[in-house]
């Protein structure tokens, strides 16, 4: 059996060489004598988040729960329970929450793991669209951003795992969206199979605020920020009277040792513009909610999601640096064991 640790604390660009595939000891699959609420858990599905390589500098903050050199790294991922003592999960359920990126895993007090309650749609799924990134895709969209039909949304990162969805949320209230990504693969995907009004790929154009400006000639109402930098600075000069910012990530910021400043804030007093950011981890009340919902679009054909797959957990590292690359088309999903 074999687990992916972090070697050392990461300065700088996170390298695939941070991490390392090593066998893990053996454990007796059953959960310890004695042990209450507990469950060991045979992972099948590992997901690849941006939010990971934050995890791998040490902090002095305590909100952050760094990865420990030496030790497994967690992420999200979907599994199935082997053998529990907690009563709310029984031996053979599928549960998604934050594991092991190993094959097997003990977890104690798993009171951050929800019980899969729809395994006839993918298990993958909750990795993504059923998962961390839909709720997020869902609090940072309806919740945050208090949308209205008809208004003007712009989403950057457009094809990845959580703005592919805001995308189609968006577009199902009645909104004009547009995505930005990094190919034109990816911008092909936007328009042709998300629905997307319009999309450019970023990396094409010169200067941002001008491609927002073609884009967007009368302004941006909603801004869901999944990118930071220049493109944040960009969107501030196109946003409308009281445009809404739904902060939910920086991936350009991510490897940077000192982040980029935006130097033109001015535009937030000037033009009323309300910026929030936000952590999923605080919403996990609403996931029930957000399921059902998430659950009837997927079956009505209303969303669609595209997976990105890496067979292997020897290759999660790869993927991993994958999506700070652009490399992946759709979410990037880790393939364990297909049970």
């Amino acid at each position: 059996m074999t687990k992916v640790i972090l070697k050392n604390y990461v300065t700088g660009k996170v390298k695939e060489s941070d991490m390392e595939v090593v066998p893990t000891e053996a454990i007796e699959l059953k959960v310890p004598e004695g042990s209450k609420d507990v469950i060991v858990l045979k992972n099948l599905y590992l997901s690849c988040d941006p939010y990971m390589r934050s995890l791998m500098t040490k902090h002095d903050e305590p909100f952050f729960l760094d990865f420990i050199p030496g030790k497994v790294i967690r992420g999200m991922g979907v599994s199935k329970v082997i053998d529990s003592t907690h009563a709310d999960f029984k031996v053979g359920d599928f549960v998604w929450g934050i594991t092991g990126w190993e094959e097997y895993s003990l977890i104690s007090n798993p009171h951050d793991f929800f019980k899969i309650n729809h395994p006839e749609l993918p298990l993958s799924y909750y990795t993504g669209v059923l998962g961390m990134p839909g709720l997020t895709a869902y609090v940072g969209f309806y919740e945050i951003a208090s949308p209205k039909e008809g208004e003007y949304v712009f989403v950057s990162a457009a094809a990845g795992a959580v703005g592919q969805l805001v995308g189609q949320f968006a577009k199902l209230m009645g909104c004009y969206v547009v995505g930005s990504a990094g190919s034109d693969e990816k911008v092909e995907l936007l328009k042709n199979k998300f629905g997307f009004d319009d999309a450019f790929n970023y990396k094409k154009e010169s200067d941002l605020n001008l491609a927002l400006k073609r884009c967007f000639p009368d302004g941006i109402d909603i801004y869901f920020e999944n990118v930071g930098g220049a493109m944040l600075g960009a969107v501030l000069n196109n946003m409308r009277l009281h445009g809404r910012i739904s902060a939910c990530g920086m991936i350009s910021q991510l490897n940077l040792v000192e982040h980029e400043g935006v130097r033109n804030l001015f535009q937030i007093i000037a033009k009323g513009i309300r910026i929030e950011g936000f952590q999923v981890l605080h919403h996990y009340a609403k996931y029930p909610k957000f399921e059902e919902m998430a659950v009837q679009y997927i079956k009505e054909g209303k969303i669609i999601y595209v997976e990105d797959i890496a067979e292997g957990l020897e290759n999660a590292p790869s993927a991993l640096i994958g999506i700070f690359e652009g490399r992946n088309v759709g979410k990037q999903v880790v393939v364990v064991s297909k049970e």
